[in-house]
């Protein structure tokens, strides 16, 4: 005797169902989540420096061992711009290329991610390197003529000094 056996379906009925439910709009929630969030006050730190507390940070200095940024003006920003590159070396065509060698932009971006120049005097340090440029008659903007094929370190060495130098003279 033989028997065909089948597994029992289940019995479903309409009035068991469920309706779906509605998601919560995901903007909606994020929205709610960031209202409660105070935007940073002006000055305050990068969030690079946040992630050390302010004692910790203090302890730290008067041991030595850290020191809080200084933005630096145009003139100041230039000059560690070239200390930069001289440490880490110089690179065309990449802000940074994977030997961690920059092109001046990448040393700009940088320094202005650790808190050592503002925008605004980022932005006076790049107007007076157009103007160096401009007065060797080159119409280029800075970051384009770094790139040239056959840039030497030594030019763009004297660009970032004759910027740095004329920028002192303003005051900057």
């Amino acid at each position: 005797m033989s028997h065909n056996r089948t597994a029992p379906r289940p019995r479903m009925s309409p009035s068991s169902a469920a309706p779906p439910r509605a998601l919560p709009d995901t903007a909606r929630l994020v929205d709610e989540a960031l209202r409660h969030l105070r935007p940073d006050p002006p000055g305050a730190p990068p969030w690079s420096h946040r992630l050390i507390p302010g004692p910790v940070r203090q302890t730290l200095a008067e041991l030595g061992w850290w020191n809080n940024p200084v933005p630096q003006p145009p003139s100041g920003h230039l000059d560690q711009v070239l200390a930069v590159l001289e440490k880490y070396g110089w690179c065309q065509s990449l802000d940074t290329d994977l030997r961690g060698r920059l092109c001046i932009r990448g040393a700009q971006n940088l320094l202005q991610n650790t808190g050592h120049v503002t925008p605004a005097a980022r932005a006076r340090a790049v107007d007076h390197m157009q103007t160096a440029l401009h007065r060797s008659g080159i119409t280029l903007s800075f970051f384009t003529w770094n790139d040239l094929p056959g840039q030497e370190f030594s030019h763009v060495r004297t660009l970032i000094r004759t910027a740095a130098r004329n920028a002192r003279r303003q005051g900057e």
